[in-house]
């Protein structure tokens, strides 16, 4: 019999609102409100990991439409430190960003530097990997780091598992993430700061539901679906949120954390998703692929060389309506540095206004044909081939953080 998690805990202040105006096949049009600003959903968030959007500079984010960004406590806990952000005036003056900022706990770093950490009911203890040393990540030092970035939304430390892991392995995860979200809800103590749980349970349906009605029954702000896009299926992705997303208080905001490809976007709204978070758009740009209702365009293809038209004529995007596909194809295969920053801007730019769109439509009752007509004409990587780039990225990622390692030497 699975335990539950404490019934006297006292409730969660509602630090953020959400606001449901209008549903359309299964999709959702709100509005979230805190105290610092609202967020008009669905809406996509941009990465910014180490408090910057790689290659945005935040007043263009604003230029973009973005009106949240999401950062991670734990590498600004190892670097800069999140007392010297504090210091420095705090996340929003730190970067330059007058939007509202999401952190995630560092909960993904369980999963991904599977390497260098070990994981207890009490704690999960990290090997850094910029200079070795070992750190405690307790869910009250997670609430102490992310109170002190001053982020307007914070999440509660979790234990994702990676993709496959059995379902006792799966089990104790959920259950030890149920635990540390009772512990944050304890820890956490700033009034302006909203706080969200994350519903765990690998690919298992029972714990899916177990993990979503236990933790809506400690009556959070917001719920996050974290443990997805780990390499497994999209069949299997879209089924947990099937799974989850009845579960979950209507009232309240869904946030599907790190899913953000165009055709995923469309399909987790239409399984009635809020909030979307992914690094997808800029590393797609900093490889020179281009996104456009029709799929990727490769910008370093020999057949743009001369091209005059923008790589997507009528595109509102600073980089579309400046620049010609020919010079934006000589910036990549002369290298140059401003090819990053001009294909991130019509990347991110397409993200935003593709939620935005999702939002009209849903508004306006055509959210199904809508979807459809855009799912029917965007070319997405065969299955497979995600797949295997999700697996390379992941590898690539890995062996970038040993190599950083100091005993990597």
């Amino acid at each position: 019999m699975r335990p539950a998690v404490a019934a006297s805990i006292l409730r969660t202040p509602v630090t953020a609102t959400f606001q449901l105006l209008a549903q359309a096949d299964g999709a959702r049009a709100g509005l979230l409100q805190t105290p610092h600003g609202d967020v008009a959903t669905p809406a996509f968030m941009p990465v910014g990991t180490q408090g910057t959007v790689k290659a945005v500079p935040p007043w263009d984010l604003g230029e973009l439409g973005a009106s949240m960004v999401l950062a991670n406590a734990y590498h600004l806990y190892l670097r800069p430190g999140h007392q010297t952000v504090a210091r420095l005036g705090g996340l929003h003056r730190f970067t330059g960003w007058g939007g509202l900022m999401l952190t995630d706990s560092g909960g993904f770093q369980v999963s991904s530097l599977a390497s260098m950490r070990d994981v207890s009911d009490d704690a999960v203890v990290f090997r850094s990997h910029l200079d070795g040393r070992e750190h405690v990540l307790t869910p009250e030092r997670a609430m102490e780091v992310q109170q002190a970035l001053g982020a307007d939304i914070a999440m509660v430390l979790d234990e994702p598992v990676p993709f496959p892991t059995g379902v006792s392995e799966t089990e104790i995860a959920a259950q030890r993430t149920h635990q540390w979200a009772e512990r944050c809800r304890e820890a956490h103590s700033q009034p302006d700061q909203a706080l969200f749980a994350i519903v765990q349970g690998g690919l298992d349906a029972d714990l899916r539901r177990w993990s979503a009605r236990t933790l809506r029954e400690m009556d959070f702000p917001g719920y996050a679906i974290g443990g997805l896009s780990l390499g497994e299926p999209k069949t299997e992705t879209w089924r947990m949120v099937e799974t989850v997303t009845p579960e979950l208080p209507v009232e309240r905001v869904r946030y599907l954390m790190g899913v953000g490809a165009p055709d995923d976007l469309l399909e987790g709204i239409a399984r009635g998703v809020d909030l979307f978070d992914s690094s997808f758009p800029t590393r797609l740009a900093r490889n020179g692929a281009f996104l456009t209702p029709e799929g990727r365009v490769n910008i370093r293809n020999a057949r743009l060389r001369e091209e005059e038209a923008p790589v997507l004529p009528g595109c509102d995007c600073p980089t579309c309506t400046h620049f010609s596909a020919g010079y934006l194809n000589h910036l990549f295969n002369a290298a140059e540095l401003l090819a990053y920053h001009l294909a991130s801007l019509h990347n991110v730019r397409f993200m935003i206004r593709l939620a935005e769109e999702a939002r009209a439509a849903i508004v306006e009752g055509r959210f199904a044909p809508f979807a459809r007509g855009f799912l029917e004409g965007f070319r997405a990587p065969d299955p497979d081939v995600r797949a295997d780039q999700k697996a390379r990225w992941l590898v690539a990622r890995q062996r970038r953080t040993a190599a950083e390692r100091p005993d990597a030497s």
